[in-house]
This record gives C-alpha cells, structure tokens and sequence, in this order.
C-alpha cells in the first residue's frame, strides 16, 4: 500500500478537479498562494503540473488537495476522465451553455462517479440493476418504452409517488447537489459494467425536478450511441411524459377540464407542472393549438411561466446513505472513513450525499442494497 510520501498526482486529475469546483488556473495559483502564505504559486505551475511537466507529490500535493478541497488519494487516482464518451453524456438543458460550464458539469459529474464507485466497491451484496436499453423506431415509440420499463418494473399505473425510489430500487444511483448554474437541471451517463448515474441540480423546483430526472431516464434507456440532439431530446421529453403521465391514466381526467384550477389540482397529483400538463393535453389531442397558446399566454400573464402556483417537493436521494450505514456494518467504517473514500472532507460528504436523505425520514432499504 501507497504511503502520503508515495503518492503523485495524476495530471488529468488536476485539471479534471480544478474544473470541478468552476476554477481557473489562475484561481487556483492564487488559492494555492494564500494557504501557503510564503511562496507564490504562479499560474504556470498549474499549467505545467496538469501538462504533466512536473510532479506534484509531498507537501504541494497537500497544498493542491487543501486548495481543491480534495483528498491527495482523489488527485493520484487514475480514470478514463471521459467516460463513455461526451456524446453519451446527456444533459436536460434549459438554454445554451457555453464549453466552460459544460466541462465543469462533466468533470463534476466524472468525480461522482469515481466517488460513488469507491463507496460501493468494497459491499459485495449490491445485486444487479434492472436497466435495459430499449430501441426506438418508426414503429417502436418512446411512449412505448416507457411504457414497458413501467410495466417490466412492476410499477402501479397511476402517479409515480416517488420517482427517485422507483430509479434507485431499479440499481441506479441518484446524487443531488448544487450544479454551479440555473441553466441545467440534470445529467445522466450509463457505460456498460456500473449502474447508471443520475446527477441533479439542487436548485431546480420539485416539478421541473422530476421531470428532468424522467427525461434523463428516457436517456440511458433509448439512447446508446451520439445522434441528432435535438431529436433525442425531443424522445426522452415524450418518455418523460409517458412515464409520470400513462396515456391510459391521464387522458380521462385531463378530458374533464383544462383550465388553470383544473391543473393545479393535476399538478398536486401528478407531480407535474401545469405547463408539462398542457403539453401533455396538447400531445393527446384534449386541446387544439389556439387552447393551448391561450393557456400559455394566461399562465404568462400571471407569472406562472416563472413560478407556477403549487409547491411539489422534491424527492431524495437515499441510495448513498444506505451504502454508508451497510459500510459500517460491514467494514466498520465511519463517516469520515467514508468521506475519505468518496476523495472529499467530511462536512460536504454529508451535505452532499447524507443531508437530503438525513431530513426525508426513515425509508426502507431498496431492493438492490
């Protein structure tokens, strides 16, 4: 076993760290330059150390992982830093995002991987996951996909009460945490070997939540290789809607009315925005074109374009604290052992990673721990 005196950072870990937390390189230089408070640190040092020019062991890898609040052991990891590819890593966008916030999404998203791959390696009782990927035609829609994960998952055929637990249940890990941007609401990534990955944004309201967590499943499900964008978004936006909202169920009660009281009580039930519901009305023919601008321009007049009426809470994740309380069980492993795993300090490991589910109350465990 590797000593501290043993240990070199791998080059693309630098880079892939510093992007996570949103920094240049210049903000790290200045970083690494205030907690050292004697020696400057200049920007092209950390160009060189990420270049693989130099070596950063010893004491200026504890200065690096103090500036990057990473362990030294995360620096030193080695990891094929683009997973299965950019073009499989799927995104629920809510407008463009340049190429800086989208490498700081993907570098957050590749150390939660690695962080909840070290903290499920060493439990043996795990179980496999249900996911499949099912293919989509002409003639095979993404309605129909979704229609038979629902039914190969024994789901109920009314509301999905708590999506993140029908997910997590399937073998799929789930983490929420604060993305650094309004502008996206989730990313997902499934290669062959590990569960799939879902990765939320912290700060999108209960609604927009779950479904953006449905679209992303729709993702991993249907879409096996890089293709036209914007038609795979359109496809994992319809499995979205057949999934929270099944043809069969939803199109009585959306025949019985649509205006704005009208959706508000759908909204409470379905867990689903009132807009998500009109364009659901609209998909199923309940609403013609003229209805459905004109909904779309009173919801606008009231503001509800911005902040709809009706809170849906937002689900929690609880796979991870599941797989810290078996870590104890079995390895006797404490919290901060587990922290030091997952590469992290043991403040945000528990903001990360125990605080949703720590405030959700006591759940069974899923299936698949």
């Amino acid at each position: 076993m590797d000593t501290r005196e043993d240990l070199i950072a791998v080059p693309a870990m630098l880079s892939l760290a510093r992007e996570s937390r949103g920094m240049t390189q210049v903000d790290l230089a200045d970083e690494m330059s205030r907690l050292d408070g004697v020696n400057r640190v200049s920007q092209g040092y950390v160009s060189r150390a990420e270049a693989g020019r130099l070596q950063v062991k010893d004491d200026r890898l504890e200065l690096y992982a103090k500036a990057l609040g990473y362990t030294p052991e995360m620096l030193c990891r080695t990891t094929d830093i683009h997973g299965v590819g950019v073009g499989l890593v799927h995104h629920r966008k809510r407008a463009f995002m340049g190429a800086t916030s989208l490498r700081r999404i993907h570098a957050t998203l590749t150390l939660t991987r690695l962080q909840v791959e070290s903290l499920t390696e060493p439990l043996d009782d795990l179980g496999d996951h249900d996911f499949r990927h099912i293919e989509i035609d002409d003639l095979d829609t993404p309605e129909d996909a979704a229609a038979t994960l629902r039914e190969e998952w024994g789901m109920s055929p009314g509301p999905v009460d708590d999506l993140i637990s029908v997910i997590e249940n399937a073998g799929a890990s789930v983490v929420v945490r604060d993305l650094g941007t309004a502008e996206l609401d989730a990313v997902s990534q499934w290669s062959d070997g590990i569960p799939p990955l879902f990765l939320l944004n912290s700060t999108a309201p209960g609604d927009r939540f779950r479904f953006s967590l449905a679209h992303e499943l729709g993702h991993v499900v249907m879409h096996t290789e890089p293709g036209d964008g914007r038609l795979q978004e359109q496809q994992a936006d319809r499995f979205a809607a057949e999934f929270l909202m099944p043809h069969d169920m939803i199109l009585p009660e959306l025949k019985s009315g649509v205006d704005l009281p009208r959706l508000m009580e759908l909204k409470s039930r379905w867990g689903v925005s009132m807009a998500a519901l009109i364009r659901r009305a609209l998909s199923l023919g309940v609403v013609t074109e003229w209805q459905y601008r004109n909904l779309m321009v009173e919801m606008s007049a009231l503001g509800y374009r911005t902040i709809e009426p009706v809170t849906v809470q937002r689900e929690s994740p609880r796979h991870i604290a599941h797989v810290v309380t078996r870590l104890e069980q079995q390895h006797h492993l404490g919290l901060t052992d587990a922290a030091h795993l997952a590469g992290l300090g043991r403040e945000e490991f528990h903001e990360i990673y125990l605080c949703a589910s720590s405030s959700s109350g006591a759940v069974a465990t899923p299936a698949h721990l």
